[in-house]
C-alpha cells in the first residue's frame, strides 16, 4: 500500500473528467494533475443510437482512452474504492491511499439492470435489447432487421437517465425501419415511460406530440418497467399513479435500465440524499466541501445528463476552480444548458437546447422545433468530430 498526493485529482475519466483535465492542463500547465480511470478505452455513447438504427457499426464510437489524457497528467489506472473528504484523499481498490488539494469527481451513472427483475442473463437475447451498453447495442439492430410484426416496446425508468431523448429516439428510427421494410401497418409500437409526458420542455414536447399521433405510436405514460418474462415473451410494469401491474406482450423490447449515482459516491460523505455528488447548481463546488467540485452525470445538478451539457459545465467548474487556487470566490456560474438531439427518423431530427428553467437556449437563427436534414448530418458527422477533436481536448 502507498500513498501519493496530486494538487488536482480528477476520479472519471469519461466526457467530464477528461474534459476538465484539458482545461486544466491549459490553464495552469505546471499544475500537478491525477486521474483515476481503469479503462483502456473510451466510448462516445451518442453513437449508440445510430448503431442500434444500424447506421454506424458499434466499433466507430470507440477509441483507446489514453489518446484523450493529456500530456502531463498521471493516468492512474485503478478504480475509486472509497473517498474520505475530511481527509482530502481517495483509497482505490488497488490499495493506493491518494491525497488532493482539490477533487473533481467525474464517475458518470451506474447502469441499475438488476432493479428488473428477470431482465439479467436475457438482455440480448429473444428480442430484448438496449443501445445503454457496448454489449448490447448491436442486438437492437438485429432484432430490428429480424422483425417482421408485432408487439415493439420501448421503455423509459423512474429514475434520472443520461441522455434522456434517446428511448424515444430509436423507438422513431425502429418506426421508419419497419415502414421501409413494409411491416409497420402489422406492428404496434408502444412508448412506456414512467415519465407523464413524452419531453420534459414544453417548447419541444408540444414539436414531438403530432410526430408521435402521425406515427402512430401508442404512448403509455406513468408506466414503469420493473420484470421482464421472457419465456412468455411479457413485459411487466407499474402504474405510477394506481400501483397497478400492467402487462404487455412484445416481440421485441427496448429497455432504457434504471440508473443512479455509483455507489461508490452514495456510500460517501460527498452524496445528498439522493446519492449524488452535492454541490451548488450554479458554480458546481461542493456545499459542504469547498476543495472538492462536480460535474457531469454523477452530480446534483438539476438538468438533463447529456455531454452537451457537460461541454458548458467543464469551462465553468475549471474557471472556479483555479479561481479557489488563487484563493478567490467562485465567480462563473452554470445556468442549466443542456441538449438533446432528437432524432425522429432517418434524415431527420429536432435540436432541443434549453436551460434549467426550460427555456429554449438555442444556437441557430431558425426554429429548431422542426425536423431537418441538416441537423441530422450534424449528429451523425459534425457532433462526433466535435467531440473527439474539440471538447476531449479543451477546445470546445
Amino acid at each position: 500500500m502507498s500513498e501519493k498526493r496530486h494538487d488536482v485529482l480528477i476520479v472519471g475519466g469519461g466526457t467530464g473528467g477528461l474534459s476538465v483535465a484539458a482545461r486544466l492542463r491549459e490553464a495552469l500547465p505546471g499544475l500537478d494533475i491525477g486521474l483515476v480511470e481503469p479503462s483502456e478505452t473510451h466510448d462516445y455513447q451518442p453513437l449508440w443510437t445510430l448503431v442500434g438504427a444500424g447506421i454506424f457499426p458499434r466499433e466507430q464510437s470507440r477509441r483507446p482512452e489514453g489518446d484523450y489524457v493529456p500530456k502531463g497528467v498521471t493516468w492512474i489506472k485503478d478504480r475509486v474504492a472509497s473517498f474520505e473528504p475530511e481527509k482530502n484523499r481517495i483509497v482505490t481498490q488497488g490499495g493506493d491511499t491518494i491525497a488532493y488539494g482539490q477533487l473533481v469527481v467525474a464517475l458518470g451513472m451506474q447502469l441499475d439492470w438488476n432493479k428488473i427483475k428477470g431482465l439479467e442473463g436475457n438482455l440480448g437475447r429473444d428480442g430484448i435489447c438496449s443501445n445503454y451498453a457496448w454489449e448490447s447495442v448491436e442486438s437492437t439492430w438485429s432484432f430490428l432487421k429480424a422483425f417482421r410484426g408485432g408487439n415493439a416496446i420501448f421503455t423509459f425508468p423512474s429514475t434520472p437517465i443520461k441522455c434522456a431523448g434517446a428511448p424515444q429516439k430509436i423507438m422513431y428510427l425502429a418506426d421508419d425501419h419497419f415502414r421501409r421494410q413494409g411491416i409497420r401497418e402489422r406492428s404496434r409500437i408502444v412508448y412506456a415511460s414512467a415519465t407523464p409526458a413524452i419531453f420534459g420542455v414544453k417548447h419541444y414536447r408540444e414539436a414531438l406530440e403530432p410526430i408521435v399521433a402521425r406515427k402512430g405510436i401508442e404512448t403509455l405514460f406513468r408506466h414503469d418497467l420493473v420484470e421482464v418474462r421472457s419465456a412468455s415473451k411479457e413485459a411487466v410494469f407499474r402504474n405510477l399513479d394506481t400501483n397497478a401491474e400492467v402487462v404487455q406482450k412484445y416481440d421485441f423490447l427496448h429497455v432504457t435500465p434504471p440508473q443512479s449515482a455509483p455507489d461508490v459516491v452514495k456510500s460517501s460523505a460527498l452524496a445528498d440524499k439522493a446519492g449524488w455528488v452535492e454541490v451548488d447548481k450554479y458554480t458546481l463546488r461542493h456545499v459542504r466541501f469547498p476543495n472538492v467540485f462536480s460535474l457531469g452525470d454523477n452530480s446534483s445538478l438539476p438538468t438533463s445528463r447529456t455531454g452537451a451539457a457537460i461541454r458548458k459545465q467543464a469551462p465553468v467548474l475549471v474557471d472556479n476552480l483555479v479561481a479557489v487556487r488563487d484563493g478567490k470566490a467562485p465567480y462563473a456560474k452554470y445556468d442549466g444548458y443542456a441538449s438533446c438531439p432528437l432524432v425522429t427518423g432517418y434524415g431527420k431530427l429536432i435540436l432541443a437546447e434549453f436551460d434549467y428553467d426550460g427555456n429554449p437556449a438555442e444556437s441557430f437563427p431558425f426554429d429548431q422545433t422542426r425536423e431537418r436534414f441538416s441537423m441530422y448530418m450534424m449528429k451523425l458527422h459534425a457532433l462526433p468530430e466535435m467531440y473527439w477533436n474539440g471538447m476531449l481536448r479543451g477546445r470546445a
